[in-house]
Formats: C-alpha cells, structure tokens, sequence
C-alpha cells in the first residue's frame, strides 16, 4: 500500500545550457555533471541552488553508449560506439581541460608512464584505454573504492583502480585488471558494483553476489586461464530437455522464483571466479556467496508480448558509519565505512527494494500508478519517471541502517520508526515527456523531449524474454535528435525544509485520522535522520539545524504515542527521551482539560511518566504539577500511587494532597503495608510524629521490612548519581535502628541494592567520612554474616569486621551508638562465631577489663577467629596495631597462632605472660597427633623455669603440679619415654 501526500519536495528548476540534445548524461562528486551527445562530452559544474555554468567539453572516439562517473579518482567512463565496435575509455584528470582543443594524453591501461613526462601528465588530461576480448555492455563504478567493474557477455570484468607514482610528489590514477567473474546462462543488461557486492541484472533476471577475501571455503579463484566446457548446473525446474523443446512452434514460460542466501546457488547461473591480478595486489577475492537470485515471469495475458516488460534501474545504495565522520570530514574515500548496502531494481509498474548486508530481505515494494521508465535511489527518496510525471517516494533505508549503527534502537532508551511501515509518494510532479533521469547531491537531472511521437519499438520473437538462451543486449544508436528537448537540474528542498511541511500538514491529521498522524510524523522523523546519516551532504551550520529538527520530531512523536491508544504506545517513553525534553516539559504538553467531567489518561502517557518517576532523574516537579501526576495515576494507575510518591521527582508534593489520596485507595488489591509506610512517609514531612507512629504500628516489623523491599526509595534514593537516605532513614537510626538494618538487609537479598551500594548508604546516613565506619555499619555486616546471603564474600566481610574490631581495640574507640547485638547473641544464631575456647576465659580474668564495650568487641573478635570459616592467614598481617602487651592482644594473637597449628609458640608467650593459663590450653588444643607435645615441649619448659626460680615459681609450680595430674589421667605414656 502506497500512500500519496500533496507535500513539496521539490524546489528550484534550473536549464542546462547543453547545445545538443543530450545521448547519455550523469553526475556525482562535489559538483560534476556530464552530458554526451554524438562524440563529444560536456562537463557542467553545478553550485548553489541548481546554478549550472559549462566547466569544458572533450570529443570521444564515437558515440557515447555508456557513461558512469566515480567520485573516487575523480573519472569519468564510457562505452563508446565507432564503426560498429565497441570500446572503454576513461578520462582521467579532465578538470585540467581549459579549451577543447587543449592537448589531451592517451595511454594504455597498465602501462608504466616514464617520469620526464610527469609535468606533461600533471596539467593535462588522460584517457585511459581499457582493452577487452569482448565487447562492453554495462559498467558500474565503486562508490567507495572507485573500481570499475564492465560487463561483457557471459562476464564480468573488475578493473582496480590504483595509482601510479611518478616521483615523490606526483601520482597518476591508473587501472588494473584484477578479476573476472565468469557468469554462465545471463548476459548482463546493468550492473552495480559496491565494495565488493555484485548486482546483475537481465531482462528478468536478478543476481546478487558478494566477492569475498576470507579463502578458508568457498568457490576458489581459477589461475588459469578458464576452460568454457564446463558443466552448467541447474535448477529443478530447468533442464537441458527443457530447453531444447524451444522452437518456433512453442514459447516456454519459466515461473517466478525467488531464492534467498544460500538457496541462490540453485538458480541454475554457476559463477567462478579468475584472478588476472598481479600476486602483490593488496585485496583478493578468492571466493563468491550468494545472496539473492530473483526471475521475474513476463505478463501473458495478450497474445502480444510487449518488449518493454523488463528490469530497469539496477542500483546498489551504500550507508555509511555516521561515527567515524568528523566535521572535518576530506572527500577521501578511505574515510567511509560501510554500515550497510541497499539494491533496488525496478519493473515498468512495480519497483523493489532489499537491504543485503548481513541478512537478504525485502524491505519495500512500490507500486507505480503509471508506467515507469526509469529510476534513482537516494537515502531520502525514491524518484521515479513516467512519461509525463515525476514522482517521488519515501525510503526505509535510514530505520533499517539505524539498527544497524545503534543496538539500542528499539528499546527504552531510543526507537525509530519500523522498516515495515508503508512507503509513501510525497509528490507527483507534471513533467511533459520525460525520457531520463539521474540525480546527485540534491539534484534531480531530467532530460525532457516535447514531440509526443515515440521511436518505433523493436519486434521481435517473444521468447526472448521468456528464456535465458536467447538474451541479448540492444545499444542501437540512438535516432537523429529532434526539436522540442531540455535537460533539467531540478533540486529537492532542504531537509529541514519538508520537514517542517511534513509536521505542518500532520496537523490536519490529529483528530480525525490518528494513524496517518504518526505516519507522517514518522517520515518526517525518517527524514531528518536520513540527512543526518548522509553527512557528506550536509553544509556547514546543516547539521546542527538538523539535529535541532531531529530532537523536535522526536518530541512530536512522543506526543502522539502518549495521547493515542494504540498498541505501540510505549513508544512515548524512548521518543520523549531523544527529544531531550524534561518531565516537565512534557507535562506541560499535555492538554489538562476535562471533557464531561472525566479525565482519561492514555497508556502511552502513563507509561512515560511512570518509567521517568522510576529512573531516579535529576528532576524535581513542582507542587502544581506534582499534584496532577498524583491525580493522573489515581484515576489510571492507583496500584503505582505509593509508587509514585517515593520518587525524588515528586519532593515538591504535598503531603497533605498525598495523604488525601492514599486513604481513598482501595488497599484490597495490593499492598496495604506500602501504602501504610508511604503515609507514615508524609506524616514525617509534616512532621506529625503522632501520625506516624500510629501508621507504624499498625503492622508488624516483618511486614514492614517486607514494605521497605516493595518500595526502596522509601528508605534510599539516588540525587546526580550520589545516594541520599530519606528523611524517614533518618527517623528510623534514631528510633528504630534494628528495623532500619533489617530492611537494608532485606533490600540486598531481593538484589534491590548492591554490597557497596548499602555500605555508603550507612556511612552517609551517619555523618562519616570513608575512613570512619560508623557501628550502624558494623551492625549490618553482623546481620550479614547472621542471614548468611549467598551472593556476600565472606572472607571480604570477615575482613571488615576484624578490621573493625582490631582498630577498635587498639584504639580504645568505643562505637558511636550501642551495637544492636552482643557478642552472645551472634554465638547463639550465627554458625561464623564460635564458641571461644575456655583457656582463653582464663587469660582475661588475669586482668582487670571494666569497659564493657571494649570487652564487647574483644568477645565478637575471639569468636570469630574461633568460628569454622574464617581464613586466619589473611587476618595475621594486620594484627600489628594489637600489641602482645596487653591481655587482649596476647588472647588474639595466640588464638590466631593457634589455628595455624603453632603450638610450641603459643606455650612459650603463655609461659612468659600468663602461666595460669597454660594447663587450661594444653587440655583444650593439645590433642591426638599434638599430644606428644606435653612431654616434649610443656613439662621440660615448666621444670626448666622452676629451676630458674623468680616471682612466677609459685605459678610455674603450680602449672606443673596440673600438668602432671593431668597426664597421670588422659595422658598415656609414649613407649621409650
């Protein structure tokens, strides 16, 4: 379906001042147009707004057949015709033509050009002579490289372009013959060639090729010259018995075929590749995929078979990397990456349109209202000729390059409008006898002819269309010029232009056809980002007009996905972020009036504003327009309302508007806690406490947690990317700080809130620095290890807690609030804190430790090292700052030898410090495999010291008295002993 708007795409009109009637004529690069007529070439420079001034003219060996421009090298080529034989020429350097008698220099492809003559090359122009052992038909310049590749029957010859260094300063362009592409059964009618894809195109037939470097697999390249007898293979539904019925008696009609990838090999066209290139040759093509085989079936509805139903307009359309263009951006073509390729070929009353890179898939189908006679893609539009109209359509090819340029296209983050979406004609503009056209830049190139009369047609037998045998290519000479002819340079508007009468006349559309609303607007949009991809286009101070218009469309879009109900209206949310509008920008768009009383808010809307409000942005509404989001989404969306109202957008509400809302929702349906905690929320900014006590109680405290963990912005939101307790975290350190624990704790284990993410939340609820760790903290890396959450290190937070616990220690630093949990509390429910071992009572009660707190922290630290799952070698090197000359540190540091199986340590610094404890030590570690120590190390060590005498012998005596009491008992004599 083909949709038709009466826009103007079209702007100025401009004649060519050509003094013949043009043959052939083409166009490219900055501002080159040129026109052959009998055997001469007119070059006209374009500039400004169609302005056309003759830049020189060159004779050519015969008439002109053929002609193609590459805007890479900067060359013009052409098949000409003289006495009946065909040749290629390019002309190379003809911007150095002043006169048209001016010298011009001939010279064979290929050949070495001597440097004395370098000056003589600089300042005048070349043609290149391109010999081949069969006559030329098509030819199709590399739009990026600037290879040229001819098609000849049967074939298809690659001519690289390279360039020839004369000395240090001076280079001239030059070609070599790199490859030829052997095609049995179809003869080439036009080609295009674009950085290695190959179009080819028959009367009905369709081929399209990709050569390719990579020689792991594949069809390889012959070395040697290629032997003609090969077998062809083909299709099911040809066959050589077939074919051989072909006689004047029987016209055989294949059926249509479409054959897509892989499956196109079976189109029954065997393609071999010969490699003629020199062995230095930078890029190789060792083997050929397929991509596309199509056969299209003539019309046999008359008995007559017209002549004129066949392919025209074969055109491979290249989109380059947007990225990779800087606003500095030099005409080399080194600098284009491709992002993806595009072939359109058209029928008389049908035109096709498929994307070739990575995947092979029709895009568009443009259905004609008149008979085409030829046609030309752009990245905007597709222009089309008629005999008396000019026409132009829309293209897809910017929604599907944008996929392929940006991967979070289609999310909610950005979108662009389908590839799908019907193509439409924006203008069909009356020309009197339209016979050809090509375009570049901005400019469409019309040749008109006046005289109605046609050139009578050819005859022949219908089964030349209707088989491959029998294919041939017509370069009759065209007939003698007449009066009555113009060539035309007609420029299409500026992007910006159409685009604002494109959004002009969507207006029409907004309440009576909603869908031709979002149609339009969406070729508007496509517009714009079309030009946008098409930099090289662009004139300077373009693209940030350009951009401005993109934001603009994107902000239209927006709008008509918020307000109509359609099933794509979640689009607003992407659309409305691209325009770079604020919320309340948005807000301020939309229409507020109510209609019989109601109000009725559109998903699209709702969507938006519900997504924005959870995004945490740096966007705070005012109390106006806070007050209509509460009212929208308690018409729409009451489940969201205690949502909505934890965002950091909605500050500015007020609490009493709020809390009016909240009581009249019908909690049945979902959570009451949520919208409980929400009011004990707003009682807290108005500083009710009575309220808020009162709404705090009205659930338990695991309901509550479970509340927290519906809504975490409750507790914690996020300000420019920093995180900021609320004032109701705030409330909640000062009197309910276990609960506060509990529900950050919740919030970690349903994954609402990160390890690091939860460590800076406590430490700037409490007022500290980075390097101050706050006993909120340290509460909470106790109620980790206490619900033993799977995604928690344990050695990392082992770590912060003995960190803790020691710098505590060393400093005398008692916490800054009262720990939530003893240290027998954490024995008693946490498998990580062990019981700590009964030697080690011993060694504390040998000195006096009256501060509670500090004994608190020293109980926590000896269990955990006493605990099954602490990694005492990581622990050891941080014990400095706990010094042995102190009980505590003494505990702490034999219980970690301890662990690492040091008992002979151990029972010396015990020995040194506290002798008492020494006995009660041996009997608890000192066991199986370690026994052997009692004899060998702790009874010699204590009747050593005895004999010494000093202060402790009655300690060391009495040690030695346990020690040998117990041994009488547990301990059995080793034999030899």
């Amino acid at each position: 379906m083909v949709q038709l708007y009466n826009l103007h795409p079209f702007g100025s009109q401009e004649v060519v001042p050509c003094k013949l009637e043009p043959e052939r004529f083409c166009g490219g690069g900055r501002d080159a147009l040129f026109v052959a007529a009998g055997c001469k070439v007119e070059a006209f420079a374009v500039a400004g707004q169609g302005l056309c001034q003759p830049r020189c003219a060159f004779s050519t060996l015969g008439r002109v057949l053929r002609l193609a421009y590459s805007e890479a090298g900067d060359y013009l080529v052409a098949i000409e015709e003289k006495n009946k034989a065909t040749f290629l020429r390019a002309y190379v350097n003809w911007r150095s033509k002043r006169t048209e008698n001016s010298r011009v220099c001939i010279r064979m492809v290929g050949h070495d050009v001597e440097a004395p003559f370098s000056e003589t090359f600089r300042d005048q122009m070349s043609i290149v002579e391109m010999p081949l052992s069969e006559a030329p038909l098509c030819i199709s310049c590399c739009p990026v490289k600037g290879d040229l590749l001819v098609g000849c029957t049967n074939k298809l010859v690659l001519f690289s372009l390279k360039y020839q260094i004369i000395n240090g300063e001076f280079s001239i362009l030059d070609f070599e013959r790199s490859l030829i592409i052997h095609i049995d059964n179809i003869t080439p009618v036009e080609i295009s060639f674009c950085i290695g894809y190959v179009a080819v195109v028959s009367d009905l037939e369709v081929l399209i090729l990709k050569l390719e470097s990579d020689p792991k697999n594949g069809e390889r390249v012959n070395r040697h010259p290629r032997k003609t007898n090969n077998p062809v293979k083909l299709s099911e539904d040809i066959s050589n018995e077939t074919l051989q019925l072909e006689s004047d008696d029987f016209v055989i009609c294949q059926k249509p075929m479409e054959l897509l990838g892989e499956k196109s090999k079976q189109s029954g066209i065997a393609v071999t590749l010969e490699s003629t290139g020199l062995a230095d040759e930078k890029i190789k093509y060792f083997h050929v995929q397929h991509l596309l085989y199509r056969r299209f079936a003539p019309d046999i509805s008359s008995c007559v078979l017209s002549d004129d139903i066949k392919l025209h307009s074969l055109q491979l359309l290249p989109i380059y990397q947007t990225g990779s263009l800087t606003s500095e951006r030099k005409h080399s073509s080194q600098e284009k990456e491709l992002l993806s390729l595009f072939c359109f070929f058209s029928l008389p009353h049908v035109g096709y349109l498929y994307m070739v890179v990575k995947s092979v898939e029709l895009m568009s189908v443009y259905q004609y209202p008149e008979k085409s006679q030829q046609a030309v893609l752009t990245p905007q539009f597709l222009h089309v000729i008629t005999s008396n109209n000019l026409q132009c359509y829309t293209v897809r090819c910017s929604a599907a390059a944008a996929r392929e340029e940006d991967p979070y296209v289609d999310t909610t983050l950005k979108a662009c409008p389908p590839v799908s979406m019907d193509v439409c004609a924006l203008r069909i503009q009356l020309f009197i006898g339209l016979k050809a056209i090509c375009h570049f830049k901005n400019h469409i190139i019309l040749l008109t002819k006046a005289d109605p009369e046609t050139i009578p047609e050819r005859r022949e037998s219908p089964k030349r269309l209707l088989s491959r045998k029998g294919t041939s290519v017509n370069l009759k000479t065209p007939p003698v010029a007449e009066a009555g002819w113009n060539l035309y340079i007609v420029n299409t508007i500026s992007p910006v232009q159409l685009y604002k009468e494109m959004v002009d006349y969507s207006n029409t559309y907004k309440t009576a056809k909603t869908q031709s609303c979002i149609h339009l607007l969406s070729e508007a949009h496509l517009l714009v980002r079309a030009a946008l991809m098409d930099a090289g286009q662009l004139e300077p101070g373009e693209k940030a007009e350009l951009l401005e218009a993109f934001k603009e469309s994107c902000g239209h879009l927006g709008d008509c996905y918020s307000r109509l109900d359609t099933q794509y209206s979640h689009l607003a949310l992407p659309y409305y972020k691209m325009s770079g509008l604020s919320m309340a920008e948005v807000l301020a768009r939309v229409d507020w009036a109510l209609e019989d009383g109601t109000q009725k808010y559109e998903r699209g809307l709702i969507f938006y504003i519900n997504h924005s409000l959870y995004e945490n942005l740096d966007e705070e509404l005012s109390e106006e327009l806070a007050a209509k989001v509460v009212q929208m989404f308690y018409v729409a969306e009451p489940k969201q309302l205690p949502h909505i109202l934890c965002s950091p957008s909605m500050k500015n509400i007020d609490p009493l508007t709020a809390i009016s809302y909240l009581r009249k929702l019908d909690t049945s349906g979902f959570s009451s806690v949520l919208v409980t905690l929400t009011k004990a929320a707003m009682a807290l900014k108005m500083r009710d406490l009575d309220m808020h006590r009162n709404e705090m109680k009205s659930h338990s405290e695991m309901k509550l947690v479970c509340g927290f963990i519906l809504e975490p912005r409750l507790l914690i939101q996020q300000r420019k990317g920093q995180i900021v307790p609320t004032e109701f975290a705030v409330h909640l350190k000062e009197t309910q700080p276990g609960l506060l624990v509990a529900s950050v704790l919740g919030l970690q284990k349903n994954n609402k809130i990160g390890i690091e993410e939860a460590d800076s939340f406590f430490k700037v609820l409490c007022g500290k620095d980075e390097d101050t760790i706050p006993q909120l903290l340290v509460d909470f890396w106790e109620a980790q290890l206490v619900a033993c959450l799977p995604d928690v290190v344990l050695q990392e937070l082992f770590f912060k807690l003995t960190s803790q616990y020691i710098w505590r220690l060393s400093k005398r630093q008692p916490p800054d609030t009262t720990p939530l949990r003893t240290s027998e509390d954490l024995i008693n429910t946490c498998s990580h804190y062990g019981l700590i071992s009964p030697w080690v009572n011993v060694l504390i009660s040998s000195e006096s430790l009256a501060d509670k707190n500090y004994m608190e922290d020293l109980s926590k630290l000896q269990s955990l090292i006493c605990g099954p799952s602490f990694d005492i070698a990581s622990i050891i090197p941080f014990l400095e700052p706990l010094s042995e000359d102190t009980v505590a540190g003494l505990s702490i540091h034999v219980l970690c030898r301890t662990r690492l199986e040091e008992y002979e340590r151990c029972i010396d610094r015990l020995l040194e410090r506290c002798p008492e404890a020494v006995i009660p030590y041996a009997n608890h570690e000192l066991k199986e495999e370690n026994r052997t120590l009692w004899w060998k190390k702790l009874l010699p060590e204590l009747c050593q010291r005895i004999k010494c005498g000093g202060e402790k012998y009655q300690l060391y005596l009495s040690s030695l008295k346990g020690a040998v009491k117990f041994s009488l008992v547990k301990v059995s004599m080793p034999e030899g002993a």
